[in-house]
């Protein structure tokens, strides 16, 4: 099963947003899609309508991206800490 790697955008001027994406951006490409958008908390954005589930973002807008760990990176962080 692919997993899709999930990130927070930091979108000028905006709080981040995390979601999930297919592949990280490439030098090259102009758009960011991103699934399942949501507050970093989880909780809805309020500029989004209620059903939307993909947003396309230009990469223009975005300053970073941060991607954060899979589930299974966080088990192995845990296992070997411990």
């Amino acid at each position: 099963m692919h997993h899709m790697p999930t990130v927070l955008l930091h979108i000028m001027n905006e709080d981040p947003v995390a979601g999930e994406i297919e592949h990280l951006p490439s030098p090259t490409d102009n758009l960011v899609i991103l699934k399942n958008p949501r507050k970093r908390d989880g909780k809805d954005l309020h500029y989004l309508e209620p059903n939307v589930s993909t947003v396309i973002w230009p990469i223009a807008r975005i300053n970073f991206i941060e991607v954060l760990p899979t589930g299974e990176e966080e088990e192995i962080i845990t296992f070997i800490r411990e």
